[in-house]
């Protein structure tokens, strides 16, 4: 019973550990591209760019600020809400659990940045001819997909339960 358990908590911190590793490999590239031209704004295609930005605030740049005050009070806000992940992870079972490792995953990835660099990296930049979506890495790609997973089943899921 020991073992069996032992082993899903190490597929599970594996899982968090690949979604962590993707992260800080492609943001280690572009930072890798920065250091050597100084600046990072390469053409992909018509739809994608690298556009390397320094985000101080939580997703999509919301409540970014000079003030080391309000930067560590968000830091210490996204440590706790990873606590309470962990515990939600804990406490869940089949998709959900899933879905929150993936969430953490990405959390993870960008709490190191925080920590680390003071800001997290951003250089995904999506557009269609003038209209751009806000500049993300792949550790949101990880978070959002997990939250609007974990929003369609319970909107959806849940209601088939019930």
């Amino acid at each position: 019973m020991l073992k069996k358990y032992s082993i899903k908590i190490l597929t599970n911190f594996f899982i968090v550990i690949i979604i962590f590793g993707l992260d800080r490999i492609s943001k280690l590239y572009v930072l890798n591209l920065a250091e050597t031209d100084q600046y990072v704004n390469i053409y992909i295609n018509k739809f994608l760019n690298f556009h390397l930005i320094w985000n101080t605030g939580v997703g999509f740049g919301l409540f970014s600020s000079d003030t080391n005050f309000y930067y560590n009070l968000i830091t210490l806000l996204i440590i706790l809400i990873n606590v309470i992940i962990l515990i939600m992870i804990f406490k869940s079972s089949n998709y959900k659990f899933f879905l929150l490792l993936i969430i953490l995953g990405g959390s993870l990835g960008n709490l190191f940045d925080r920590i680390y660099y003071k800001a997290v990296p951003d250089f995904l930049d999506l557009h269609y001819n003038d209209f751009h979506w806000y500049i993300f890495n792949v550790a949101d790609i990880f978070i959002t997909v997990g939250i609007i997973c974990l929003i369609f089943a319970e909107l959806f899921l849940n209601r088939k339960e019930n």
